[in-house]
């Protein structure tokens, strides 16, 4: 079981997703703007982070370069949540450090996927 975090501010795909790893067997937290995932992610260091990119106080990019200049949490898998499937978009993530990137609406499948893909055995369901 991971700890997973969700940074959005839309509540109901971050409800949406929350549920759905919930019923996949793992512990999750919450945040509605950057700035509140960025002090979350802090806080309680978890195994996978899932974080929107246009969100206010503090976009998806300002969040993972926060998270990828604090030591202990620059090696968390963290995926891009994003309405935009523009290419540069994108590249431009995962130049800056993003492990994936997902458009919205995602699936089920594609979430276990990267589920799949992100965590140890150990911690997946």
């Amino acid at each position: 079981m991971a700890l997973i975090l969700v940074i959005d501010d839309e509540a109901p795909i971050r409800e949406n997703l929350m549920r759905f790893l919930r019923l996949e067997d793992h512990r999750v937290h919450e945040a509605p703007d950057g700035q509140a995932g960025v002090e979350m992610a802090r806080l309680e260091r978890p195994d996978l982070i899932f974080c929107d990119m246009m969100m206010p106080r503090m976009n998806g990019l300002q969040v993972l370069d926060a998270l990828r200049s604090t030591p202990e949490l620059a090696s968390v898998p963290f995926v891009f949540l994003s309405a935009s499937a523009e290419p540069e978009q994108l590249e431009h993530a995962l130049q800056n450090g993003a492990t994936a990137y997902i458009t919205k609406p995602f699936n089920l499948a594609q979430l276990r996927e990267t589920l799949k893909t992100l965590l140890p055995p150990e911690s997946r369901s």
